[in-house]
Order: structure tokens, then sequence, then C-alpha cells
């Protein structure tokens, strides 16, 4: 089972690559009425962009996740947990080496929107 369906229920889509989804940007017809009132355009920020680029309250937790799966080195690992403070991500379980650790912790900081990796929650053994 991979990180997406394990920890939020979700398929990972066939050929999905873990590519960032670009800024959110309110609709035409918002921005327009927006920019008639004065106003200006929402942006998401990275740590809450979801997966097809929508406001999501665990969206950085959920691209991490799905990195994850798309790495075949951690894609099978089941007792670790991703979860994220900000734009922290945050990592519970046990993990069989310091290696995989790593390999977690590099892929997570390089997902858009993650400015940290905390570990402190991973038993190795």
């Amino acid at each position: 089972m991979g990180w997406l369906k394990r920890l939020f229920g979700l398929e990972k889509l066939e050929n999905q690559e873990t590519v960032e989804a670009p800024a959110y940007q309110a609709p035409v017809a918002e921005a327009q009425a927006q920019a008639q009132s004065g106003g200006s355009a929402q942006t998401i920020p990275p740590e809450r962009m979801g997966l097809n680029g929508e406001y999501d309250q665990s969206g950085l937790a959920k691209r991490v996740a799905q990195a994850f799966d798309a790495n075949p080195d951690v894609a099978d690992i089941e007792t670790v947990y991703v979860a994220q403070l900000g734009t922290t991500v945050v990592l519970k379980g046990t993990v069989p080496s310091q290696e995989i650790v790593n390999k977690l912790v590099t892929i997570a900081k390089g997902v858009k929107g993650a400015t940290g990796v905390e570990t402190n929650e991973v038993t190795v053994g």
C-alpha cells in the first residue's frame, strides 16, 4: 500500500509524476471582481498547496507522501507517518536504518514549501 493511500486514503494516479502544482490564482471572474473592488488575487501558501493546486490544510504532507511513493527506495515503507507543522515536515515511526531516515529527509526537503524536516520521533531499529 502506498504512502498516499495509507496516510490519506488517496490513490496514486497512474503515471503520476511528482510535479509541483502551479501557484493557485483565483478564477478569472473572481479575480476581476477583486480587481474592481481593489482586492488582489489569492495565492495559496506552498505548504497549503494540495496535490492538484487546490487549498489543502495538509497539502505539504500529502505532496511529501506523493514524493515518497514516487521513490522506489522508500515507497514500500509502512512504519513511518508524515505530518506537517506549518512548513516543517514531521516524520514519526520506525525505520530499519539511518540511511532510510536520511533518504526520507532528503526527499521531503525537496518538496516545495518544506523549510525543514523533524525526525526526533523516528526510531531506527
